[in-house]
C-alpha cells in the first residue's frame, strides 16, 4: 500500500513528456498513428513495474543493512546459512513472472503492429541510398499509373551555422485516416527508416524488403532520419513525412504525374553489387583464376 500510494502521488505531477515515459517526438505522439498509443502504454507501463521493482529492491537491501548492520562490541561472524528455501524460490518464480509478462505483452503489440493489411490504401516502396530517399507511390490496380520521387540528402543553408534547408528535404506524402502500407528497400548499405513522431522504426537491409503498416491519425509534417549509421553523411539522410487530406494527396501524385515522373524506380539503381547471385565482374573473375 505505501508503495501504491507513493507511485500514485508521484505520477500525478508528471508533464505529459514524463507521462509519456520521454519517448522521442511530440506531447501529442499517442494521436499520430493507429499504433502509437500501444507503444506508448507498453512503454510507461514497463517503466512503472520496473520501478516499483527497484523500489522493493532498494528498500529491502537497505533495511537489510541497517537491521544487520555490526553492533558496537559485536565480534566475530554472524551465523552462516548455507540456504533459504522459500526466500530462494521467491527470487527464482518472481523474476521468471516479471519476464514471461514483458515477454507475453511485448508479442502481443508487436504482432499487432506488425499485422499486415489485406487491402492498403496507400502502398509507398521507400529506397534508402547515401544519403537520400527514394519513394515509389505504387498503384496496385494499374502499375504503369505509378509515380516516383527521387530525393538527396539534406543541404545545409549557406552561413547558417548547420541549420537544414528543410524546403529541399525528400519529403513523403501520405493520406490520413487510411491505411498504409510501406516497403522498405536499401541501395547500398544498411539504413533504418524512423519517423519520430510514428514510435517505430525498422531497418532497410540490402537484398530484403521489409514492411510497415500503420494509419496515419493527425494532419502534420514529421521529421524522419535515418537510424542507422550508414557511412560519412548519416547525419544529413534526413526526410520529412506530411500526412494530408485525402484530397491533397491525390493533388500531389498529380503534380509528380504531370513532372514526367511516372514509373517505379527499380533495383536497377542500386550501388551495392556485393549481392547473393551478382556475379563478379569479369577482371576481378579472371585474376582470381
Amino acid at each position: 500500500m505505501p508503495v501504491a500510494v507513493g507511485l500514485v502521488i508521484a505520477l500525478a505531477g508528471c508533464t505529459q513528456q514524463q507521462m509519456n515515459g520521454w519517448l522521442p517526438g511530440t506531447e501529442q505522439t499517442k494521436d499520430v498513428t493507429n499504433h502509437t498509443s500501444r507503444i506508448v502504454g507498453l512503454w510507461t507501463t514497463s517503466w512503472i513495474v520496473l520501478l516499483a521493482v527497484g523500489l522493493i529492491v532498494w528498500g529491502l537491501i537497505i533495511w537489510a543493512a541497517i537491521v544487520y548492520r555490526r553492533r558496537k562490541g559485536q565480534t566475530g561472524l554472524p551465523v552462516q546459512m548455507r540456504y533459504n528455501m522459500p526466500l530462494e524460490i521467491f527470487y527464482t518464480i518472481v523474476p521468471l513472472i516479471l519476464v514471461l509478462g514483458f515477454f507475453a505483452f511485448t508479442a502481443k503489440d508487436q504482432e499487432a503492429i506488425e499485422k499486415p493489411f489485406a487491402q492498403p490504401d496507400a502502398t509507398v516502396h521507400v529506397y534508402g541510398k547515401r544519403w537520400g530517399w527514394d519513394f515509389n507511390y505504387i498503384d496496385q490496380k494499374n502499375p504503369k499509373e505509378s509515380v516516383y520521387y527521387q530525393g538527396i540528402q539534406a543541404q545545409e543553408e549557406e552561413n547558417g551555422g548547420g541549420a537544414i534547408d528543410e524546403s529541399l528535404l525528400p519529403t513523403l506524402y501520405l493520406p490520413v485516416g487510411k491505411k498504409v502500407e510501406i516497403e522498405l528497400s536499401s541501395r547500398d548499405v544498411n539504413h533504418s527508416f524512423w519517423v519520430i513522431d510514428f514510435l517505430y522504426k525498422k531497418d532497410m537491409l540490402p537484398g530484403r524488403t521489409n514492411y510497415e503498416y500503420f494509419i496515419p491519425e493527425k494532419v502534420g509534417t514529421y521529421q524522419g532520419k535515418c537510424a542507422e549509421l550508414c557511412g560519412e553523411y548519416h547525419s544529413l539522410m534526413l526526410f520529412q513525412v506530411k500526412v494530408v487530406s485525402q484530397a491533397d494527396y491525390d493533388d500531389y501524385l498529380a503534380s509528380l504525374k504531370d513532372q514526367g515522373k511516372v514509373g517505379l524506380l527499380g533495383n536497377e539503381y542500386d550501388t551495392n553489387t556485393n549481392q547473393p547471385n551478382n556475379e563478379a565482374p569479369a577482371e576481378a573473375s579472371s585474376e582470381k583464376k
